[in-house]
């Protein structure tokens, strides 16, 4: 039987190139976005030299460690689907030297365990990507508000800090979301963040954190040290500063180990312990919620006023001081060696020693317990 070679026509061959054609096509853009993955998930460094360094970016992690030199060293890592629409300025602004991550659009998604799955915050930035407490006069006029969220629609886009802040350096951080962590530096530091956890350990210089929600953790600082925030409990441990004060808007205060020359405590609702303090001026003020404090050494003045909670105080036995207990509702009890004693229907005062210092504790609604410690 004759056999038969057939010959592919004109219009086949036209099939088989398109073919290739669009099979090198799809190669090259899968590798072309495979490029850009790999080049928004390479770290980028920058320097910036000054005095004073400001830096800015709405989601991610802002981790702070010992630098050496003079200039402050960023490398920064992109991450999230759209990490390459993120855009990159630094420069000065003002007196300071600046660092900002720009973020397109208004709503960013930022999926972090450590944020909180179903999390959103919304913030004012400015068109030069300042935000938070830099954020001045002239950019709130021309500010966009930024809904960023753990899930939904959005740019899928955040970047990582490593700081390396050199000693010092007057710096500010501003994080809308993520998590803050600065150990072992020697800096004026302004810990600024929207909602996102703080935590430092063996700071030395002026510490300042600012949060809108979020838990903040000190241990081991030096230096005067403020906190504020709107809701999240703050934790202090071992800090000797001149000044320490914390306010919180709701959450529980605990201070241990602190020695300082005052001592302010100011909560809209919480609890409040304070153990193994030495201040001679402790101020604690709370809404609603229990006070139970702890001093060692001199006290001057001492002050606690709380609206609903019972207070429970320690003192040394041998202080000057004179003392006024009040509660609108709740018992009074002290085993000090009060002299000049007179008591009310809800109130007791006395003197301790010579009286040279004050004690003043007084609750609306709970019991008043003045114990030696």
């Amino acid at each position: 039987m004759p056999s038969y070679r057939t010959s592919p026509s004109t219009a086949q061959r036209r099939v088989a190139l398109a073919i290739l054609v669009l099979g090198l096509l799809a190669l090259a853009v899968a590798a072309n976005a495979m490029l850009l993955v790999l080049a928004a998930s390479a770290a980028e460094r920058f320097r910036l030299e000054g005095p004073r360094v400001e830096i800015y970016n709405l989601a991610g992690t802002a981790e702070l460690v010992r630098g050496s030199g003079s200039a402050v060293e960023v490398e920064l890592t992109r991450g999230g689907a759209d990490a390459g629409r993120l855009r990159i300025e630094t420069g000065p602004i003002g007196e300071a030297r600046t660092l900002r991550v720009l973020y397109p659009g208004n709503r960013v998604i930022y999926g972090s365990a450590r944020w909180g799955w179903g999390s959103n915050t919304e913030v004012g930035v400015g068109e030069d990507g300042r935000f938070g407490s830099g954020f001045g006069r002239e950019a709130l006029r021309s500010r966009r508000r930024v809904r960023i969220a753990s899930r939904g629609s959005g740019l899928d886009a955040h970047a990582d800090l490593v700081i390396r802040v050199p000693k010092g350096v007057r710096l500010a951080v501003h994080l809308a979301v993520g998590q803050v962590e600065a150990t072992d530096v020697e800096a004026d530091l302004l810990l600024d963040t929207a909602a996102a956890p703080v935590t430092t350990s063996h700071t030395r210089g002026p510490l300042a954190i600012d949060v809108g929600s979020g838990a903040v953790r000190v241990s081991g600082a030096e230096g005067p040290l403020s906190v504020d925030t709107g809701s999240g409990s703050v934790r202090v441990e071992d800090v000797r500063g001149n000044q320490v004060s914390l306010d919180t808007g709701s959450g529980s205060v605990a201070v241990s180990g602190v020695v300082a020359e005052r001592l302010l405590v100011d909560t809209g609702s919480g609890s409040v312990t304070l153990e193994a303090v030495r201040a001679p001026e402790v101020r604690v003020d709370t809404g609603s919620g229990g006070v139970r404090a702890e001093i060692a050494g001199e006290v001057r003045s001492l002050v606690v006023d709380t609206g609903s909670g019972s207070v429970t105080v320690r003192v040394p036995t041998r202080i000057d001081a004179e003392v006024e207990l009040e509660s609108g509702s709740g018992g009074i009890h002290t085993d000090l060696p009060l002299t000049d004693v007179r008591r009310g229907d809800s109130s007791l005062r006395g003197r301790l020693g010579e009286g040279r210092g004050r004690i003043r504790i007084d609750t609306g609604s709970g019991s008043v317990r003045l114990l030696s410690g």
